[in-house]
Formats: C-alpha cells, structure tokens, sequence
C-alpha cells in the first residue's frame, strides 16, 4: 500500500486575501514599535532633613502635610472670603484653566490622526469655451459638469510618531494643568501677602492715631508751661515738628493702605471704586503651626516642578518623532463617485474610482533630519537641566522660608519687650517734665523712640505672617503631583460626541465658569460672597 500526498490547490483570490492579510499583520506589528527612548525622570540625591527652624515640624504619620485652603488656620474670616473669592472669580486663574483646556483640545487634534479620515465631495460647474481658441473642433462651447463621490485616508503608525505626537500632547495637558495648580497658589499667596500687608498698615495707622493725639496732648502741655514761662519757644518748636512730621507719615500709610485695596479688589475681581475692607486696629492674626514634611516629598508637592518633569517627558517623546522620520512613511487612499456632463450622474458608466498606497522613504536631505534629531537630544538635556535647577530652587525656597520665619518670630519677640521698654521710658520723661524736673528734649527723644519701636514692630509682625505665607508657597500649598489627569483624562469628548463641547467636563478639579457672562459687570464690589468683618464675621454694608 502506498500514501500520495498531493498540495491542495489555491485560488488567485485566496492567494490575494492571505498576502493583504500578512501584509496587515506585518503593518500591526510595525505599529507596536516606538522609537522613543525609554524615559524615566532624574533620581535626585536629597538631604535628609530641613537646615532651618521655623513656625513648622515634621509631619507625623497621621497629619496631612498642608491643607488645601491652609489661609483658614490663620483664624481670619475677612481673609477666607477674599480667598473663596478670588477662586470664583479672578480672571488670570480662569485664564488658566482655558489654557488647559485648549491643551486637552490639542490632545484630541493630534489623536485624529490615529484613525482614518472620511470626506464627502460634490459640485457643479458651467464652463464655456473660446469660439476663437487654438486647434478649435466642432462641437459645443459650453458644457456643464457635476460630480459627486467620497475620498478615505490612512496613515498606519508604523514606527509610532503619530502616537508619540498625541503622548507629548498628553504630557503637555499635564504640564498645563501643574501651571493651573501653580497659578492658583500664587493667587492664593499672593492674596494672603497683601492682605497682611494690608494689616500691618492697619496697625501702623492705629499706632500713628494714638501717637497724634499723645503728641497733641504733649504740644498743650508745652504751650502751657511757655505761657507761665516755665517753658522756651524752642520746646513748643520740637513738640510741634513732632505732631506734623507723625500726621505726615500717617497720610503715606493711608496712601499705601489704599493702593493695597485696589490691588486686593483686582485679585477678587472686584471694582477698586467700590470694594473696601474694613479697617482693624490690632494685627492679631494667628501664627499657624504648618507641618513641615521631608524634603524628598517636596519633588511630589511643588506645581512648579511638575511642570519641569512633565516638559521632560514632551521632550523625550520628540526623539521618537525625529527618529521616524528616518524610516518610510506610508499612507493609504482611496476616493471615488461620478462625474458626467449633465445630471445623469447614478450611472454606471459615468463612475470613477481610486485607490492605492504610498511610500516615501528619504534618501538624501542634506543632513536635515539628523540635525533634527540632534536638536531634540538636546532640548531633553535642557529640560533635564531645568528640571534640575526647579528642584535646587524648591529647596532654596524652604529653606529661606525657615530661616525668615524663625528670625522674625524671634525679631518680633525683642521687639515686643523693646516697646514695653520704650513705652515705660516715654510716661516717665513726660511726668518728669510736667513736674520740671526734666527738659522737653529727654522726653521728646522717647517719644520718638516709642514710635520707632511701635512701628517696627508692626511690620516685623506683618513680614513674620508674610513669611508664614511664603513657607506654605513653597511647599506647595497643599498641592501634590496625585492630583494631575492622568494623560487618558486629558481628552475632552468621546469618538461620536457633538453636544456640550463649549464646556468640556473637568479634568484634575479643573473647570471653568458655565456662565462666564456673569462677571462682565465691573462696578460692584463682590460678586459672590460679602466682604465680613474680621471680629464678628458678619457681612459689611456696601459703599456703594
């Protein structure tokens, strides 16, 4: 017995199917190749703990390293409005998150590309010819063409640019995003810096209030005693230079007072001529105690360096853009319909069609795409070095933070005993030359001196809550790097949706006004929460 084996026979058409079949299993598996070198962002080697000493101390286990809204632990309501407001309603904050926006928008531009493009195509014309024109034959000069039909477009990622495109999109959305956080808490800290300078003016006012009325009291004494001749002309002349030099400098605090209100109005997107905060006399604000954290986490919690880590990944994926192009580059098309000289279009004889595929391979360009290549080799090892220069001023920051912090507690502490001393000096010196057993000058230099001391004082106190809020800037604010879309949350919309596209849902806690209208008033004051009084919390009449 014997055994024939025979090979089965294959049609053309089969042949045909098994060759554009291998054809796209070999396009799939190109499409899985990326050229982008494999990216992995810097390993710092931090230090271990925090140089400086301040009004903050390691975070425990169980302790949040900084909240979100921390301007409330300095137990002031008439900030916490400002602050809620400025988030509702200031317009560079808003501006932000449209750039955000427009990133994601650009996410979903270059992601297009991935899949294939679709056209409709249709027209008339009515054309006519010279009668008079070179190598004429008989027939008519006029004629009519129409045409309808459709056209498709592919171009299969082979070595993955497309993709590295929309990826570099992604990382680009995400850096938008730290800028938006990065944004928010410069308002936030900006907000907060001026508004304590705003109280430090207060308590200046109030210091230059009662030492005008001291000093005038004083010049009574000292015309008193000149008119029983117990005093000379020059006594009245000090005790007078004395009361116009305070008043002078008492309008200048009212003047930087009033422009610190302007700049505080813009912040909370208010009008200046109609927003007012009301004035207190004494600076009493909280001094927080912030919970500090490693320095090694301050790479996850600063906006800034987000942002820097986040151009390295753009600028890692534009290698794998520049080294696609050393490789063919291949496209698929294909169109089609009828075009005939009447309306007798839906005939079969008057259809038309097209397709096919193309490849285009560079041989020589001068030198251009390795210059190319070149190039984006070397904007990844600038954004690696800015990134590193971000991190070394992360550290910077806090550590002036803890420095100025801890001193001008320290400052404010001496000269708090400083006033005291001065205070005590000034009653003395006055009671003595009311008795004459002193001359005016003694007690016009502690009364000079008690001003000196009450005014520093003040705006040590002031700068001591300004550095308090420069420490928290500089550890993010509450921020960290968990809270960035994820690059699948940068998209804006799904492949078949056409509605809601002018408010795009939101990404990372971002989100815009549904109702930007809202704020196109300019002349009130707040425009959504009243300014309240630090004391009682209540809310304070409007002037308009």
């Amino acid at each position: 017995m014997s055994i024939i084996l025979t090979r089965p026979r294959i049609s053309r058409r089969k042949k045909a199917l098994v060759a554009k079949g291998a054809a796209l299993a070999t396009l799939m598996a190109l499409s899985a190749c990326d050229l982008a070198p494999a990216y992995q962002a810097p390993h710092f080697i931090v230090p271990a703990y925090w140089h400086g000493q301040g009004l903050f101390h390691e975070a425990q286990p169980q302790e949040t390293v900084i909240r979100s809204d921390w301007w409330t632990q300095f137990n002031d309501p008439t900030l916490n409005t400002l602050e809620a407001q400025a988030m509702d309603g200031n317009a560079d904050l808003q501006a932000a998150a449209e750039r955000f926006i427009q990133a994601r928008s650009i996410v979903m531009e270059a992601r297009s590309d991935l899949l294939p493009h679709f056209a409709l195509a249709f027209g008339s014309s009515n054309n006519k010819s010279s009668s008079d024109r070179l190598f004429r034959y008989k027939g008519p000069i006029t004629a009519t063409d129409e045409f309808y039909g459709g056209m498709a477009s592919w171009e299969p990622d082979i070595w993955s640019s497309i993709r590295n495109r929309v990826r570099a999109q992604k990382y680009y959305a995400q850096a938008q995003a730290a800028e938006y956080a990065s944004a928010r808490l410069s308002l936030q800290a900006e907000l907060a810096t001026d508004f304590f300078a705003l109280r430090g003016l207060d308590a200046q006012n109030a210091i230059y209030e009662q030492s005008i009325s001291y000093y005038q009291q004083a010049l009574r004494v000292t015309q008193t005693r000149l008119d029983n001749q117990d005093a000379t002309g020059i006594d009245v002349a000090r005790a007078k230079n004395q009361l116009y030099m305070t008043q002078a400098r008492q309008l200048d605090v009212q003047a930087q007072r009033e422009v610190l209100e302007h700049a505080l109005a813009v912040l909370v997107n208010a009008s200046p001529s109609s927003f007012h905060i009301p004035q207190i006399a004494d600076q009493d604000a909280a001094e927080p105690v912030f919970p500090l954290g490693m320095p090694s986490e301050l790479l996850q919690r600063r906006p800034d360096i987000a942002v820097a880590e986040r151009e390295m990944t753009q600028a890692n994926r534009a290698i794998g853009i520049a080294r696609a192009a050393f490789y063919p580059h291949v496209s698929f098309n294909a169109n089609g319909g009828f075009d005939a000289n009447g309306f007798d279009l839906a005939n079969l004889a008057n259809s038309m069609w097209s397709y096919g595929a193309s490849v285009t391979m560079p041989l020589f360009e001068g030198g251009l795409r390795r210059a190319q290549l070149q190039r984006t080799w070397s904007n990844y090892r600038e954004t690696r070095d800015h990134y590193r220069m971000a991190v070394l001023s992360a550290f910077k920051d806090v550590e002036n933070g803890l420095s100025m912090t801890a001193r001008l507690r320290a400052e404010n502490s001496r000269l708090k005993q400083a006033v005291d001393a001065a205070m005590q000096s000034q009653t003395l010196t006055m009671t003595l030359y009311k008795g004459g057993a002193d001359g005016y000058l003694d007690a016009l230099i502690a009364q000079v001196n008690t001003l000196d001391a009450r005014i520093d004082q003040a705006q040590v106190q002031a700068r001591a809550l300004q550095a308090a809020v420069g420490m928290v800037r500089a550890l993010g604010g509450g921020w960290n790097d968990k809270l960035l879309p994820s690059p699948d949350q940068t998209m804006t919309f799904t492949g078949f949706q056409y509605e809601g596209l002018h408010h795009p849902s939101p990404a990372g806690g971002i989100d815009i006004p549904p109702n930007p209208e809202q704020y196109e008033n300019l002349t009130t004051s707040a425009p959504t929460r009243p300014i309240t009084d630090a004391k009682t919390g209540t809310p304070t009449p409007s002037e308009n």
